[in-house]
């Protein structure tokens, strides 16, 4: 049964197009952060009223669960669920062609409810359908899974199938969003709507392309080029026929030999932004014939705000889910409620862990998170790199006990690689320190990791970390960050008030930085003043929650992205990167 909702005019309405979007862990439609922020993003778009309309793909195998053997070998399980069971299935068909087939894809829709009762729908397409050959069912089964012809398939039936689902629908967007750039083909198939006839006309005029250029709008969060998807010239004749080839050749995008979606998205898009100041530099030397400009990524703090923290906030700063900047004013919030607020949090997270695991640990000792998808660049075991030296600081200092988390993609063996040295260390380290992995990160344990531990460690290699959110999660419930200065970290750390910097811009030795801050800074404060450390934890609410957020990011695009005046934007004065404040 079709619902009708009214999610702004046709003047008015964005469409977000994403790869993945994480709304509950009930839908396996994720895998991790780029999914989490656009689910964030609409959440946000939902409490602030704003007409959007998002688009994703149906993973009928989630992305996978994650089980590990005795010695921390990363086992993989299809996710099994009913999209029947927690979706609204629409009736509206659409055909995409792929590999020189008619593919038939269906649609799914959930419904966002904001806080202010504003709503935002998201888009499922599905190619599971009995209509379609067994192959072309097959193309939404698993996230991030399969050979590139399989990827480029599943990127047409987004980019290609979105726009004329939508258009089914009835819903005509002033703007289309692209999240990444899985949905880049969305620029070829409005060139062809535009132009009145199936593909392979005459071409398309300079008229067109330019009035594309303003429908557009692109984000990207990957920092190496090696991250972006490039199919090349054949494969693209393969899946998508040599008609679109051709067009795609017309359009200026096949002339290093292969297609790279990046920038396609970013050719025919009025404004293209990084996330995060640090990311932007990265973005535009990457790109340098475009227009890259920032916006840092926030959270949803209603989502991610555990329930002690969102009763705290109810009683001091009431209305703060719609007006996320008023958690400024926690800054007069008691040291000893935020001290109590945050010991309930963590008695939570430690008695889920000990159902999870069958340990019980201390909730006197300095609990660290580290729960980062699991790949080399993110340095998830360097905390593990000086075995005597993390035992030395927990002896002299006071215990600490650490909680893991994170998948390595299947095809990730380095990142797998980095699981079974982090479960091998905690065996090492017996007793000493307290290490325990835990499996299949979720929405949930995130939540409750974000929450529940004194400080979250985050050490990606510079300047490899786009953004970051997780950190932004775990200000929100008032634990300070322990980071390299990369992503959003640059611009949220000042030393000793929100948390604690490795090192400064330029790499150098982040383990040595890692061990000499957590021994001399960290710790010691933890242990020796409490009392202080609660206030920093208290300034990672005011400071640095009351900004990272996601409303503030929805307001941005729609100031600077979705309504700007014509024409490239000159970078905002001031907004540069720079070495964090420190006392």
């Amino acid at each position: 049964m079709a619902v009708e909702l009214s999610t702004g005019t046709a003047e008015e309405q964005i469409a977000y197009f994403t790869m993945e979007v994480a709304l509950d862990d009930a839908l396996p439609t994720f895998s991790g952060g780029l999914g989490v922020l656009a689910g964030d993003v609409l959440r946000s778009a939902a409490d602030l009223e704003a007409p959007f309309a998002a688009v994703s793909l149906l993973w009928r195998e989630g992305y996978f669960h994650q089980l590990l053997d005795d010695s921390g070998h990363q086992i993989e399980e299809p996710v099994t669920w009913s999209p029947e069971d927690l979706l609204e299935r629409l009736s509206v068909r659409v055909e995409v062609e792929v590999a020189g087939r008619r593919v038939q894809v269906g649609c799914y829709r959930y419904v966002i409810h904001g806080v202010t009762g504003g709503e935002v729908p998201v888009h499922f397409l599905d190619t599971d359908l009995e209509e379609n050959a067994p192959e072309d069912r097959r193309i939404t089964d698993r996230l991030y899974g399969g050979d590139a012809a399989h990827r480029l398939a599943q990127e047409a039936v987004l980019g290609l199938g979105g726009p004329a689902m939508l258009e089914a629908l009835g819903i005509e967007p002033k703007v289309f969003h692209m999240n990444e750039g899985h949905s880049a083909l969305l620029t070829l198939a409005l060139l062809e709507a535009d132009a009145g006839s199936e593909p392979g006309g005459a071409g398309f005029s300079e008229a067109a392309v330019a009035a594309l250029g303003q429908r557009c709008v692109f984000t990207t969060h990957t920092p190496v080029a090696a991250g972006h998807d490039v199919f090349p010239v054949a494969l693209v004749k393969e899946v998508l026929g040599d008609t679109r080839r051709a067009e795609l050749e017309a359009l200026g995008q096949l002339g290093s030999g292969v297609l790279n979606m990046t920038e396609l998205g970013m050719s025919h898009s009025r404004y293209v932004n990084g996330v995060s100041l640090r990311h932007r530099a990265v973005a535009q030397a990457l790109a340098p014939t475009h227009h890259v400009e920032s916006v840092t990524n926030g959270v949803h703090l209603a989502t991610w705000a555990a329930p002690v923290f969102s009763s705290l906030f109810d009683e001091h700063v009431p209305g703060w889910r719609s007006d996320n900047a008023v958690l400024r004013y926690v800054s007069g919030v008691s040291l000893e409620e935020i001290g109590d607020a945050h010991g309930r949090a963590k008695a939570t997270l430690l008695a889920e862990v000990a159902r999870r695991s069958g340990r019980r640990l201390d909730p006197a000792a300095l609990t660290i998170g580290l729960a980062r998808r699991a790949t080399p660049y993110k340095q998830t075991a360097l905390l593990f790199s000086d075995l005597d030296r993390l035992r030395a600081i927990a002896s002299s200092v006071g215990p600490i006990q650490v909680l893991c988390a994170g998948k390595a993609h299947p095809a990730d063996e380095p990142g797998k690689a980095l699981i079974v040295t982090i479960t091998q260390a905690a065996k090492t380290l017996g007793g000493d320190v307290e290490v325990l992995f835990l499996p299949d990160y979720s929405l949930a344990l995130a939540k409750l990791l974000c929450s529940g531990t004194d400080l979250w460690l985050n050490t990606p290699i510079k300047p490899l970390e786009a953004s970051g959110t997780s950190g932004m999660k775990a200000a929100v419930n008032g634990v300070p960050s322990l980071s390299t200065l990369d992503g959003w970290w640059i611009e949220g750390c000042i030393e000793g008030i929100t948390g604690w910097a490795i090192g400064g811009l330029d790499n150098g030795d982040d383990a040595e930085a890692l061990y000499r801050v957590l021994g001399e800074a960290v710790a010691p404060l933890y242990y020796g003043s409490p009392e202080r450390y609660r206030a920093v934890m208290r300034y990672a609410i005011s400071l640095n929650a009351s900004f990272f957020h996601t409303e503030r990011v929805v307001l941005e695009y729609e100031r600077n992205a979705y309504r700007p005046a014509p024409g490239p934007r000159a970078v905002e004065p001031g907004r540069t990167i720079q070495q964090p404040r420190r006392p």
